[in-house]
């Protein structure tokens, strides 16, 4: 956002006491700004906000995290979401509620969920939804209670007659799941319960994401009613080392295309089924999933070969991406994937602005045909906001050169396209100690040519690149004489703006992918969000901008090519995008 100086003496001193001593650290990772959680200060965002997004979800005002139990019920899509009504810093969370019809414009409701029993007095944290066999949407949340413990509690709709579920009751029962003396449950470490499933013993199993000391897992537990639910002696999964798994996600994917499977689903008699569990490991703040195979009679999870539960498994997304939730769409046979994007920003501009943290565009997820690792791509809803498109055919990038894209508008666009590579040959050798894609991002970022790459977009630039973000790919050699490749993604924010108190983490992903082949790339660009999908959806890299000078009409959109060898644009299709109706 735009600085400005600051004449109100009392926001000035409330801000110098919110980078002084009043930060608390919380056991889930959040601070708590005891000064600003109620401010009175908090803005109403305006259409003059140069950061405000067009076409991604956000709430008019305030803090929002997490997405809360995304689910489909007579027609209507609904997304929860942890958010704060009293400020723009976390705190005095509730579950937040909008419906859509489309999962691109959203109308909103009030709070599904507030405190208001002694199982979430002290807030109503993240869960998920499960819909019952008699078609009852059912809410399974972390409450926290007056000992400031973690419990799961349920809340149920109280007339389903209505599609937009305007009103939810709590069960006189909560809390449903609590730590005591004798389950060694982490009182503090013990939250975001998952979509439940029903096994072919007719009972439900729902985890939990826990720790014990450095050891992450996902306790399981069962009900034969969804009122009564008993710990299992085993957890689903775990790892040593990984510590907290938050917001898990459990869900069944299958080998053949690209369809979704109820999360109670056993598979047709034709399909092979295999399952994917995804955490949020709270000491990265990323989100990491393992395919493997889910013993039903054992209830446990075994990755494939190759996958582990750690910082090592792959990722949704390799930038700033957190506290993921899938659900199955039944209506057109999907799975989609919410994810939550915090800012880039400090927290003084945050509260000056009045908000913080979107919602990415709403994904399809599935299995590559592969079985190695999970495809996401925007829902197709989200083409219908095209408009006044530009289409590009058959230019060549030389080395060194770039190409203006005229006609759309930059600052809210989706753009795809399609580079075919010359000279595969004279790529680089990769070092073999080069494991880590964001570190070779960074430590070759888009101003250091190579024999193939960097080649891609420059997004939110200005027009004399003072600013710029850059989305590219860089192709090295496996090793020398060797016709394998390695195919890196980069997003570079370190020339994304002036304003040098902003985040500029640039990130980075191997893509796999045949460079034989044209590679692809996808950027959904929104003021100060770039959504970036490499390779048809085999890497994800969503970056949070705030350029200074390339915002609104004053933004540009590029192809390059800073490499040593000439690249073909086969195809470059950009559209500019209207705005959602978010109410």
């Amino acid at each position: 956002m735009t600085k400005q100086v600051c004449s109100n003496i009392g926001l000035w001193l409330l801000l110098t006491l919110l980078l002084g001593n009043y930060v608390v650290d919380l056991e889930a990772s959040h601070h708590v700004y005891k000064r600003l959680t109620q401010s009175s200060n908090t803005k109403s965002p305006s259409v003059s906000q140069p950061y405000r997004t067009g076409f991604h979800f956000q709430p008019p005002k305030n803090w929002m995290n997490d997405p809360n139990g995304p689910m489909i019920y007579k027609g209507i899509y609904h997304l929860f979401y942890q958010w704060n009504p009293k400020g723009a810093v976390w705190g005095n969370i509730v579950w937040a509620h909008s419906t859509s019809t489309d999962l691109i414009n959203w109308d909103p409701h009030p709070p599904a969920i507030f405190p208001s029993q002694p199982s979430d007095i002290n807030g109503c944290w993240s869960g998920s939804v499960t819909i019952l066999p008699d078609g009852k949407p059912v809410i399974l949340y972390t409450g926290i209670n007056p000992k400031n413990q973690q419990v799961q509690n349920i809340a149920e709709p109280k007339d389903l007659s209505d599609p937009y579920l305007r009103e939810w009751k709590k069960s006189p029962l909560n809390p449903m799941m609590a730590p005591d003396a004798v389950n060694g449950i982490n009182a503090s470490s013990f939250r975001d319960p998952t979509t439940a499933w029903l096994g072919q013993d007719k009972k439900w199993r729902v985890i939990i994401g826990s720790k014990i000391h450095r050891r992450g897992l996902a306790i399981t537990y069962t009900s034969k009613d969804f009122l009564k639910w008993e710990k299992s002696p085993e957890p689903l999964h775990y790892d040593d080392g990984s510590g907290m798994w938050e917001c898990p996600d459990f869900f069944p994917v299958t080998r053949f295309g690209s369809k979704g499977v109820e999360t109670s689903s056993f598979g047709e008699p034709h399909e092979i089924l295999k399952h994917v569990l995804k955490v949020s490991l709270d000491d990265t703040k990323h989100d990491y999933y393992t395919i493997g195979t889910y013993d039903r009679i054992k209830d446990k999870f075994v990755p494939d070969n190759g996958f582990k539960m750690d910082g090592t498994a792959p990722r949704y997304d390799y930038g700033k991406y957190y506290a993921s939730k899938t659900f199955y769409d039944s209506a057109k046979n999907r799975r989609i994937l919410w994810g939550w994007t915090n800012e880039s920003s400090s927290v003084a501009d945050d509260v000056e602005k009045g908000w913080s943290g979107i919602q990415t565009i709403p994904r399809k997820i599935w299995l590559d045909r592969s079985g190695k690792q999970l495809v996401q791509w925007p829902v197709r809803e989200v083409q219908r906001l095209r408009t006044s498109q530009v289409n590009l055919r058959n230019k060549v990038l030389k080395p060194r050169s770039k190409l203006e894209v005229y006609g759309v508008t930059a600052a809210q666009a989706d753009v795809e396209v399609w580079f075919k590579v010359r000279g595969l040959e004279n790529a680089d050798v990769i070092n073999p100690s080069w494991t880590d894609p964001q570190l070779i991002c960074s430590q070759m970022n888009v101003s250091v040519k190579s024999g193939l790459g960097p080649f891609g977009l420059m997004v939110l630039a200005s027009k004399n690149l003072e600013e710029y973000t850059s989305v590219y790919f860089r192709i090295f050699k496996a090793r020398q004489n060797s016709n394998k490749y390695v195919v890196v993604m980069c997003s570079d924010q370190s020339r994304s703006s002036l304003d040098e108190d902003n985040d500029k983490t640039t990130y980075g992903a191997f893509v796999d992918i045949d460079p034989h082949r044209p590679v692809s790339l996808r950027a959904l660009i929104d003021h100060s969000v770039v959504e970036s999908f490499g390779g048809k959806g085999r890497a994800c890299i969503t970056s949070r901008v705030y350029p200074k000078l390339a915002v609104g009409t004053k933004s540009h959109l590029f192809a390059f090519n800073y490499g040593s060898q000439s690249v073909d644009v086969l195809s470059l299709n950009a559209w500019s995008m209207k705005s959602a109706q978010i109410s």
